[in-house]
């Protein structure tokens, strides 16, 4: 079995990686701060302090493949601790870029569809970025150093959502508890994204990887969708109380951090190479509600 590292191991979309792929690969997930432990993966705590820590960790696993997911994704959390977030998200990822280049080790790069200003619908991947906070900016200057110290590495722009850890809820997560808990919730209908089932994105990156892909490419659902519309969705997927769910929006929250208002991707590049669509939102949301009636899940939310 090839073996891949995964960085930000206690992540969201490091755990439901595992959770995909654990039957073909071995896999180990480095933990930075929070220690746990999934059946039949690895696990090992990594410093990411520097350079020569992040290059004895790997050298001792010697991995076959990373995919660095490990980021500061709290946009504002960013914005407070900026000399955090671009040690987090840019340096780090510039180190493990490096150490991949000097050990010939395939390399995915876990970006973001937060780095454009939020103008345009389904951003293509040749479109410069423009980031508007700090958390993009950050993630921004990532990419451009993963690939200036990696050329052949693969950069992934995403919006993913799946089942989360208790102390990590994804989007969906909030929402699904949120109605099953009787809770009125607000969403904004003027913030448009094309979010994509972590599973699908994990099996998508991996049809990429086994072409040679290399580069920028966005791996996101084929549809745009504001977020209210998003969880009117799991409220119909999941036989939810919709009413629960109210209208709300950005443009009326000034105590927010600048965010994009449209971080729609097109996902036509992967798409052609693959030669078939990633799916859309009914198709991922199916899944989802299969995944929590298979109980595949069930090691994640019990985390």
């Amino acid at each position: 079995m090839k073996r891949i590292l995964l960085t930000g191991g206690s992540g969201l979309l490091a755990l439901n990686w595992a959770i995909t792929v654990r039957n073909q690969f071995e896999l180990v997930l480095a933990m930075h701060h929070r220690e746990i432990s999934l059946k039949d993966v690895r696990s090992m705590k990594m410093e990411t302090e520097s350079y020569e820590s992040i290059l004895k960790a790997i050298d001792q696993v010697r991995p076959d493949l990373i995919i660095h997911t490990a980021g500061l994704t709290s946009v504002e959390d960013c914005e407070k601790f900026p000399d955090l977030a671009k040690a987090v998200n840019t340096d780090f990822a510039s180190h493990v870029s490096s150490v991949c280049a000097e050990l010939s080790i395939p390399l995915v790069h876990i970006s973001t569809d937060h780095i454009f200003s939020g103008e345009l619908q389904f951003a293509t991947e040749d479109l410069p970025v423009k980031p508007i906070n700090v958390y993009a900016a950050t993630k921004a200057e990532a990419e451009v150093r993963v690939l200036e110290n990696y050329p052949e590495a693969l950069v992934v722009r995403t919006n993913f959502y799946g089942w989360g850890p208790s102390y990590r809820h994804s989007f969906s997560d909030q929402i699904i508890y949120s109605l099953r808990q009787g809770q009125e919730i607000t969403l904004f209908d003027d913030v448009f994204y094309t979010p994509i089932l972590a599973e699908t994105l994990v099996q998508t990156v991996h049809e990429l990887l086994a072409l040679n892909s290399c580069g920028i490419y966005n791996v996101v659902s084929d549809d745009r969708i504001s977020k209210y519309d998003f969880g009117l969705a799991i409220a119909e997927h999941f036989e939810l109380d919709h009413s629960l769910i109210k209208r709300g929006k950005m443009s009326q929250k000034p105590g927010l951090v600048q965010r994009p208002y449209d971080m729609s991707l097109s996902n036509r590049k992967a798409s052609s190479l693959l030669a078939h669509p990633i799916g859309g939102l009914k198709q991922h949301l199916n899944r989802l509600l299969e995944q929590e009636k298979s109980g595949i899940i069930n090691e994640i939310l019990e985390l």
